[in-house]
């Protein structure tokens, strides 16, 4: 290690959050400050504001009538746990029995779950994968350490079983805040940033359940198993699918377009029924700088994707593949649907093509009526579009060799669509400018449009591999509806409908037009609990919008929507929870990941809440007497975002990881905001399972 004072500071110490409750160094580091640069989208397509404005006045029609209290019934399993209280803004309630009493907004810095629930911990950075990994020592980090301990910056959770007491935990690692991980004046930059590259990617774990086979607790086993691995920003990578050995793919160092080295910023993802997981290649435009001039050749496709060579991590100080001045292809290389076979630690990870290149938030499999392998997704950006891929060959349900081979190349051939959605009523704004339906719901109809399948491009003047590979412009090119960050896209198990969280647009109403499908001009927030509602432009509390595919075709080409829920606070006009009552919901902002229950119930995670609250967890029916009536069951410490989730098939385990603890205005190691999960005096994100005690 090098002493060197303050010199590792390569980075500027970020002190103003101007986005909701995420701090400016959430806003850098995550995501390169995305929304403080222009939109990268120009092309004038109609945004979903325009489509959902036109419904946001069946609100005022339906949100005062109540639609009664049901229960969801389970036994003794958490999803179906019957509740019977309410939850208004102060998010109080009784629990009948079986059930819970909503968690209330708050500001703590720890994890709050509800009375009668228990948490732990299982996995949290710096923990050792494998058997001889070093003790964490953040005062004596390698990148080799790194490649062999838990990565950092929790998101996505997978729990996949071996049998009723052991399981395979996969988990991403999005990104590294280095002002919280490394203390002041102990290690150069260029060690820093080796560092960094190796605390990407993703990490497998075996789970042991801890007290018998009906019990919701578990913890790591011993990392001398066959299983753990980690997968990291240096991993070699295999491209598969028709753009695989373009001219584009290639360079320097694999002059065959086919092997790549690592992936990161892997946002969220999906397990497959074939017993794989999938991660989404997100915010990968900022890891690359650039020491001289940029390939003009790709400077519409660069823009577009928000490549600009400036204000880097300072990757290319360290590896020249990173400079885009040297290696201008190596950012076509990212930005793509990986999947990993957890339970063959020996094979090489896969970077999809057929699945398209933008800023995956995830994707997730639903097997069509005809057998076809359907994965739905969402570019998370503002102004972006959703995105769904029909396999060309079916899914083999047996537990065959043969057929998990035929099923590891699902994703390699079909065709790849995108989506315009159409609101049923006219335009009509009202005095705030938002959308207002005639008939008072936010809803209407949409299509699947297709850009290429594994041998023919339906973009005009386009091949397959241009498609693929420049995506999104592709995408411009048809006229999908431009939507308000569409992050996680989730098919739900239980009613087959698909559901879709759209974070937030601050623009909305003001860059980006609204329409039925994105109605808000304006919406309501809170500088901290029990603050009055300020009214700020822009849809600031996100949506989450319904899906239903023609006919139940998960495979077709026609679907119809429906605003589930206008996020806010219920006190605030605006909002929507498909007519529940609003004294009864718990407030939510910012949704971002979701997951199912075995009822079909669906469990929401935020990221920015902008109502004043630490982030949380909440479960919203989607069907009967309950339908959108949202309840906080968590919240996480002070900075942290709410990623995962996952609620395993028993009903009995709610799985969430601990993003970026302590990411607030001028925290750092050395004088954190959070020191969660409280083990050190600095934040460790990582994964937690809660259980009913």
């Amino acid at each position: 290690m090098t002493t060197t004072g303050n010199r590792r500071r390569t980075l500027p110490l970020l002190t103003d959050g101007p986005h909701g409750s995420r701090s400016a160094a959430t806003c850098f580091y995550k995501c390169g400050n995305a929304c403080d640069h222009p939109e990268p989208n120009t092309s004038g397509n109609t945004h979903i504001s325009s489509v959902l404005q036109r419904a946001l006045g069946r609100r005022a029609v339906l949100g005062g009538t109540g639609a009664g209290l049901g229960m969801l019934v389970l036994g003794g399993s958490l999803g179906s746990a019957a509740v019977a209280g309410t939850a208004g803004s102060g998010g109080t309630g009784t629990a009948a029995a079986g059930g819970w009493t909503p968690v209330a907004p708050n500001v703590r810095d720890n994890l709050t779950v509800p009375d009668g629930f228990r948490s732990r911990t299982v996995m949290a950075w710096g923990d050792k994968v494998y058997a001889d990994a070093p003790a964490f020592d953040p005062h004596a980090q390698t990148p080799e350490s790194a490649a062999r301990q838990f990565g950092y910056n929790s998101d996505y959770v997978g729990v996949l079983p071996i049998n009723d007491a052991q399981a395979l935990l996969v988990n991403n690692h999005e990104y590294t805040n280095e002002e919280l991980m490394f203390p002041a004046g102990v290690y150069s930059p260029d060690e820093i940033k080796k560092i960094a590259i190796q605390s990407h990617g993703l990490s497998v774990v075996k789970l042991q359940r801890v007290g018998g086979p009906t019990s919701g607790e578990w913890r790591a086993a011993d990392p001398d198993n066959r299983y753990n691995r980690r997968i990291t920003g240096t991993t070699p990578f295999d491209l598969t699918g028709p753009a695989a050995g373009d001219a584009r793919l290639r360079t320097t160092a694999d002059p065959s377009g086919r092997r790549v080295l690592g992936t990161f910023n892997n946002c969220s993802g999906g397990t497959t029924p074939w017993g794989t997981v999938l991660a989404g290649e997100e915010n990968f435009n900022q890891y690359f700088g650039a020491s001289g001039a940029k390939d003009p050749r790709y400077a519409t496709s660069y823009a577009r994707y928000g490549i600009t060579g400036t204000g880097d991590r300072g990757w290319k100080d360290v590896d020249p593949r990173f400079d885009l001045t040297a290696e201008p292809h190596e950012p076509f290389r990212f930005g793509w649907i990986v999947e990993v076979d957890p339970f063959d630690p020996t094979s090489t990870p896969r970077k999809h093509t057929m699945l398209g290149r933008f800023k995956h938030e995830g994707a997730n499999i639903q097997i069509a009526p005809n057998g076809h392998a359907v994965a739905y997704m969402g570019d998370d950006e503002r102004g972006d579009y959703l995105y769904k891929f029909v396999s060309a060959d079916t899914f083999d349900p047996r537990d065959t060799q043969a057929a998990k081979l035929r099923n590891l190349q699902l994703l390699t051939r079909g065709t790849l669509y995108v989506a315009r959605l159409t609101g049923d009523d006219p335009r009509a704004l009202d005095a705030a400018g938002s959308f207002t339906p005639a008939d008072g719901v936010f809803d209407g109809t949409g299509e699947w449009i297709p850009l290429t399948s594994d041998t023919t491009s339906y973009v005009e003047g386009w091949s397959v591999a241009d498609v693929l590979i420049d995506t999104r412009l592709a995408a411009d090119k048809v006229a999908p509806t431009r939507m308000d960050r569409p992050e996680d896209v989730q098919p739900n198990p239980v009613n087959g409908r698909i559901y879709a969280s759209l974070t937030n647009n601050s623009k909305r109403g003001s860059t980006f037009a609204v329409d039925e499908a994105n109605p808000l001009a304006a919406s309501y927030v809170r500088d901290a609990i029990g603050a009055p509602l300020t009214k700020e432009s822009g849809n600031r509390n996100g949506y989450v919008i319904e899906l239903t595919e023609a006919g139940g075709d998960h495979a077709g080409t026609r679907f119809a929507w429906t605003l589930l829920l206008v996020c806010g606070d219920p006190e605030s006009a605006e909002t929507w929870f498909s007519g529940f009552p609003k004294d009864q919901v718990s407030p939510i902002s910012c949704p971002d990941n979701l997951a199912f229950d075995s009822r079909g119930n669906l469990w929401i995670a935020t990221d920015g809440n902008v109502l004043g609250s630490n982030d949380g967890l909440f479960r919203c029916p989607v069907d009967g007497p309950s339908r959108g009536r949202v309840e906080q069951f968590l919240t996480v410490p002070l900075g942290a975002e709410t990623c995962g989730p996952l609620v395993t098939h028993d009903d009995r385990s709610v799985w969430v990881a601990v993003q970026h603890p302590g990411e607030a205005t001028g925290s750092t190691f050395d004088s954190p905001a959070s020191t969660w999960p409280h083990t050190h005096d600095f934040p460790r994100p990582g994964v937690v399972v809660t259980w009913k005690a």
